[in-house]
Protein backbone atom coordinates (compact mmCIF):
# COMPACT_ATOMS: atom_id res chain seq x y z
CA UNK A 1 0.00 0.00 0.00
CA UNK A 2 1.25 3.58 -0.89
CA UNK A 3 -0.17 6.76 0.46
CA UNK A 4 0.67 10.49 0.29
CA UNK A 5 0.87 12.69 3.34
CA UNK A 6 0.86 16.49 2.99
CA UNK A 7 0.84 18.79 5.83
CA UNK A 8 0.30 22.42 6.76
CA UNK A 9 -0.55 23.86 3.27
CA UNK A 10 -1.11 27.24 4.53
CA UNK A 11 -3.34 28.06 1.30
CA UNK A 12 -3.54 32.19 1.00
CA UNK A 13 -5.00 34.62 -1.02
CA UNK A 14 -3.32 34.53 -4.20
CA UNK A 15 -0.19 36.76 -4.61
CA UNK A 16 0.88 36.40 -0.59
CA UNK A 17 3.55 34.80 0.66
CA UNK A 18 4.32 33.07 4.06
CA UNK A 19 8.36 33.48 4.88
CA UNK A 20 8.98 35.11 1.36
CA UNK A 21 7.31 31.57 -0.11
CA UNK A 22 4.21 31.43 -2.10
CA UNK A 23 1.66 28.49 -0.24
CA UNK A 24 -0.68 28.24 -3.02
CA UNK A 25 2.13 27.79 -5.94
CA UNK A 26 4.16 25.38 -3.08
CA UNK A 27 0.60 23.60 -2.63
CA UNK A 28 0.04 23.07 -6.38
CA UNK A 29 4.14 22.35 -6.72
CA UNK A 30 3.91 19.03 -4.27
CA UNK A 31 0.28 18.28 -5.45
CA UNK A 32 1.88 17.98 -9.21
CA UNK A 33 5.09 15.93 -7.72
CA UNK A 34 3.06 13.69 -5.94
CA UNK A 35 0.55 12.63 -8.65
CA UNK A 36 3.60 12.28 -11.25
CA UNK A 37 6.11 10.43 -9.26
CA UNK A 38 3.63 8.57 -7.43
CA UNK A 39 0.41 7.59 -9.61
CA UNK A 40 0.12 4.06 -7.66
CA UNK A 41 -0.69 5.99 -4.58
CA UNK A 42 -4.20 4.89 -3.22
CA UNK A 43 -4.84 7.68 -1.40
CA UNK A 44 -3.67 11.99 -0.91
CA UNK A 45 -4.07 13.08 3.08
CA UNK A 46 -3.73 16.58 4.39
CA UNK A 47 -3.10 16.83 7.86
CA UNK A 48 -3.77 20.24 8.53
CA UNK A 49 -3.96 23.98 8.40
CA UNK A 50 -5.59 24.15 4.85
CA UNK A 51 -5.99 27.81 4.56
CA UNK A 52 -3.30 29.79 6.45
CA UNK A 53 -6.58 32.39 8.09
CA UNK A 54 -8.88 29.87 7.89
CA UNK A 55 -10.71 31.60 4.79
CA UNK A 56 -14.02 30.57 2.78
CA UNK A 57 -11.96 31.48 -0.38
CA UNK A 58 -9.31 29.27 0.63
CA UNK A 59 -11.24 26.20 1.44
CA UNK A 60 -13.36 27.24 -2.30
CA UNK A 61 -10.23 27.00 -4.12
CA UNK A 62 -8.89 23.97 -2.59
CA UNK A 63 -12.35 21.99 -2.95
CA UNK A 64 -12.13 22.58 -6.93
CA UNK A 65 -8.68 21.92 -7.12
CA UNK A 66 -9.23 18.44 -5.41
CA UNK A 67 -12.21 17.89 -7.14
CA UNK A 68 -9.68 17.48 -10.83
CA UNK A 69 -7.68 14.99 -8.61
CA UNK A 70 -8.23 11.19 -9.73
CA UNK A 71 -6.96 10.13 -6.23
CA UNK A 72 -8.98 10.29 -2.98
CA UNK A 73 -8.01 12.90 -0.62
CA UNK A 74 -8.75 13.52 2.92
CA UNK A 75 -8.72 16.24 4.70
CA UNK A 76 -7.76 17.14 8.58
CA UNK A 77 -7.94 20.31 10.14
CA UNK A 78 -5.53 22.53 12.18
CA UNK A 79 -4.83 25.44 14.54
CA UNK A 80 -4.62 27.65 11.21
CA UNK A 81 -8.36 26.40 9.96
CA UNK A 82 -11.56 27.81 10.94
CA UNK A 83 -14.13 24.58 11.80
CA UNK A 84 -17.44 25.98 11.29
CA UNK A 85 -16.18 27.52 8.36
CA UNK A 86 -14.21 24.70 6.81
CA UNK A 87 -17.55 22.87 7.54
CA UNK A 88 -19.36 25.45 5.71
CA UNK A 89 -17.23 24.34 2.04
CA UNK A 90 -17.20 20.45 3.43
CA UNK A 91 -20.18 19.55 5.43
CA UNK A 92 -20.01 16.16 4.30
CA UNK A 93 -16.89 15.73 6.66
CA UNK A 94 -17.59 15.97 10.42
CA UNK A 95 -19.00 13.03 12.14
CA UNK A 96 -22.21 12.67 14.27
CA UNK A 97 -21.18 15.51 16.41
CA UNK A 98 -20.07 17.73 14.43
CA UNK A 99 -16.16 17.07 14.57
CA UNK A 100 -14.22 16.57 11.19
CA UNK A 101 -13.65 13.26 11.82
CA UNK A 102 -14.09 10.11 9.53
CA UNK A 103 -12.60 6.33 8.75
CA UNK A 104 -11.32 5.37 5.21
CA UNK A 105 -10.86 2.04 4.24
CA UNK A 106 -7.61 1.08 2.81
CA UNK A 107 -6.47 -2.01 0.94
CA UNK A 108 -4.28 -2.33 4.27
CA UNK A 109 -6.44 -1.67 7.29
CA UNK A 110 -8.40 1.61 8.15
CA UNK A 111 -7.05 5.37 8.22
CA UNK A 112 -8.75 7.05 11.05
CA UNK A 113 -8.47 11.04 10.11
CA UNK A 114 -9.00 13.03 13.55
CA UNK A 115 -9.67 16.62 14.21
CA UNK A 116 -7.77 18.23 17.23
CA UNK A 117 -8.49 22.09 16.57
CA UNK A 118 -9.64 24.32 19.14
CA UNK A 119 -11.14 28.04 18.58
CA UNK A 120 -8.56 30.90 19.18
CA UNK A 121 -5.31 28.86 20.30
CA UNK A 122 -2.51 26.95 18.23
CA UNK A 123 -2.60 24.22 20.44
CA UNK A 124 -4.03 20.70 20.02
CA UNK A 125 -7.47 19.61 21.98
CA UNK A 126 -8.77 16.37 21.87
CA UNK A 127 -12.08 16.54 24.15
CA UNK A 128 -13.93 13.40 25.59
CA UNK A 129 -16.19 13.15 23.07
CA UNK A 130 -13.56 13.15 20.36
CA UNK A 131 -11.90 10.39 22.82
CA UNK A 132 -14.55 7.85 22.94
CA UNK A 133 -15.50 8.43 19.15
CA UNK A 134 -12.14 7.15 18.61
CA UNK A 135 -12.17 4.64 21.13
CA UNK A 136 -15.28 3.19 19.21
CA UNK A 137 -13.68 3.16 15.72
CA UNK A 138 -10.81 1.56 17.35
CA UNK A 139 -12.79 -1.31 18.81
CA UNK A 140 -14.76 -1.92 15.69
CA UNK A 141 -12.08 -4.53 14.08
CA UNK A 142 -8.22 -5.27 14.40
CA UNK A 143 -6.74 -3.07 12.35
CA UNK A 144 -4.29 -2.27 11.05
CA UNK A 145 -5.38 0.96 12.20
CA UNK A 146 -3.81 4.38 10.80
CA UNK A 147 -3.79 7.33 12.40
CA UNK A 148 -3.96 11.64 10.93
CA UNK A 149 -4.06 14.14 12.97
CA UNK A 150 -2.71 17.53 12.63
CA UNK A 151 -1.24 18.24 16.19
CA UNK A 152 2.00 16.65 17.71
CA UNK A 153 0.72 13.97 19.98
CA UNK A 154 4.41 13.72 21.18
CA UNK A 155 6.77 16.13 22.70
CA UNK A 156 9.16 17.69 20.15
CA UNK A 157 10.93 19.11 23.84
CA UNK A 158 11.19 22.22 22.02
CA UNK A 159 10.05 24.59 24.68
CA UNK A 160 8.11 26.83 22.17
CA UNK A 161 6.68 24.22 20.07
CA UNK A 162 5.48 21.96 23.10
CA UNK A 163 3.42 25.03 24.31
CA UNK A 164 1.16 24.72 21.27
CA UNK A 165 1.20 20.72 21.25
CA UNK A 166 -1.85 18.63 21.20
CA UNK A 167 -2.60 19.35 25.04
CA UNK A 168 -4.62 16.29 25.61
CA UNK A 169 -2.35 14.20 25.06
CA UNK A 170 -2.87 11.88 28.01
CA UNK A 171 -6.28 11.58 26.83
CA UNK A 172 -5.02 10.50 23.16
CA UNK A 173 -2.53 8.88 24.70
CA UNK A 174 -5.29 6.15 26.99
CA UNK A 175 -6.60 5.48 23.94
CA UNK A 176 -3.58 4.86 21.96
CA UNK A 177 -2.79 2.41 24.89
CA UNK A 178 -5.65 0.32 25.09
CA UNK A 179 -5.67 -0.50 21.58
CA UNK A 180 -2.08 -0.86 20.48
CA UNK A 181 -1.67 -3.96 19.08
CA UNK A 182 -3.82 -2.28 16.39
CA UNK A 183 -2.13 0.68 15.96
CA UNK A 184 0.58 0.52 12.75
CA UNK A 185 1.51 4.23 12.69
CA UNK A 186 0.57 7.70 13.78
CA UNK A 187 1.04 10.46 10.90
CA UNK A 188 0.95 14.18 11.96
CA UNK A 189 2.18 17.28 11.16
CA UNK A 190 1.98 20.97 12.44
CA UNK A 191 5.41 21.17 13.66
CA UNK A 192 7.31 21.97 9.97
CA UNK A 193 10.16 19.45 10.50
CA UNK A 194 10.91 15.70 10.27
CA UNK A 195 9.80 13.94 13.60
CA UNK A 196 9.59 10.58 14.29
CA UNK A 197 9.54 8.45 17.95
CA UNK A 198 6.57 6.61 19.55
CA UNK A 199 3.57 7.09 21.66
CA UNK A 200 3.12 3.87 23.76
CA UNK A 201 5.29 1.84 21.74
CA UNK A 202 3.29 2.64 18.42
CA UNK A 203 5.74 4.62 16.03
CA UNK A 204 4.92 8.02 15.43
CA UNK A 205 6.37 10.53 12.10
CA UNK A 206 5.67 14.03 10.73
CA UNK A 207 7.28 15.20 7.23
CA UNK A 208 8.52 18.97 6.99
CA UNK A 209 5.09 21.07 5.36
CA UNK A 210 4.68 22.09 1.65
CA UNK A 211 5.68 25.77 2.42
CA UNK A 212 7.51 27.37 5.23
CA UNK A 213 9.96 25.39 6.81
CA UNK A 214 10.79 24.77 11.26
CA UNK A 215 13.82 24.42 12.72
CA UNK A 216 15.15 22.31 16.02
CA UNK A 217 16.53 25.38 17.80
CA UNK A 218 16.74 23.61 21.37
CA UNK A 219 18.15 27.01 23.19
CA UNK A 220 15.20 29.12 21.76
CA UNK A 221 13.01 29.00 24.91
CA UNK A 222 10.12 31.83 23.95
CA UNK A 223 9.90 31.86 19.83
CA UNK A 224 9.37 29.40 17.28
CA UNK A 225 11.70 29.11 14.76
CA UNK A 226 12.20 28.77 10.57
CA UNK A 227 14.57 28.46 8.34
CA UNK A 228 15.11 27.89 4.52
CA UNK A 229 15.27 24.28 4.43
CA UNK A 230 12.93 22.78 1.56
CA UNK A 231 9.53 21.99 0.73
CA UNK A 232 8.45 18.51 1.95
CA UNK A 233 5.27 15.85 2.11
CA UNK A 234 5.73 11.94 2.90
CA UNK A 235 5.76 8.77 0.74
CA UNK A 236 4.29 5.91 2.85
CA UNK A 237 4.88 2.52 1.88
CA UNK A 238 3.59 -0.59 3.81
CA UNK A 239 3.93 -4.42 2.92
CA UNK A 240 2.93 -7.12 5.15
CA UNK A 241 5.45 -6.16 8.27
CA UNK A 242 6.65 -3.46 7.20
CA UNK A 243 5.97 0.39 7.26
CA UNK A 244 8.82 2.78 5.32
CA UNK A 245 8.17 6.95 5.35
CA UNK A 246 9.78 8.92 3.24
CA UNK A 247 10.29 12.45 3.38
CA UNK A 248 10.78 13.59 0.07
CA UNK A 249 12.26 17.05 0.08
CA UNK A 250 10.27 18.36 -3.72
CA UNK A 251 11.26 21.71 -3.06
CA UNK A 252 15.12 21.02 -3.48
CA UNK A 253 16.55 22.20 -6.13
CA UNK A 254 20.12 21.04 -6.38
CA UNK A 255 21.71 18.17 -8.93
CA UNK A 256 20.82 14.75 -8.18
CA UNK A 257 23.67 12.77 -9.03
CA UNK A 258 23.96 9.46 -10.11
CA UNK A 259 26.40 8.07 -7.51
CA UNK A 260 27.60 4.49 -8.65
CA UNK A 261 26.09 0.72 -8.83
CA UNK A 262 24.39 -1.33 -5.55
CA UNK A 263 26.71 -4.01 -7.27
CA UNK A 264 29.50 -4.77 -4.96
CA UNK A 265 32.15 -6.31 -7.03
CA UNK A 266 31.52 -2.95 -8.90
CA UNK A 267 33.14 -0.38 -6.23
CA UNK A 268 36.82 -0.50 -6.53
CA UNK A 269 38.99 2.50 -5.98
CA UNK A 270 39.87 2.52 -9.83
CA UNK A 271 36.41 2.23 -11.01
CA UNK A 272 34.19 4.85 -8.28
CA UNK A 273 34.82 8.03 -8.67
CA UNK A 274 34.02 9.62 -5.07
Amino acid sequence: MKLIQLTDIHLTTPGQTIGGRDPNANFDRALSHALTNHPDTEAIIITGDLSDWGERDDYMRLKAKLNDVDIPVHLCIGNHDDRPTFVDVFPDLTDQNGFVQKTVALSEGTAILLDTWGPETHAGHFCETRAAWLDARLSEGDGPFWLFLHHNPVPTHLGPMDQIMLLDADRFGGVVARHRGKIRHIFFGHCHMPLNGSLHGVPVSAPRGTNHAGWANFPEATMLSASDLPEAYAVILTSGASVTVHMVEYGYTGEIRVEGTPDYSAWTKETMAR
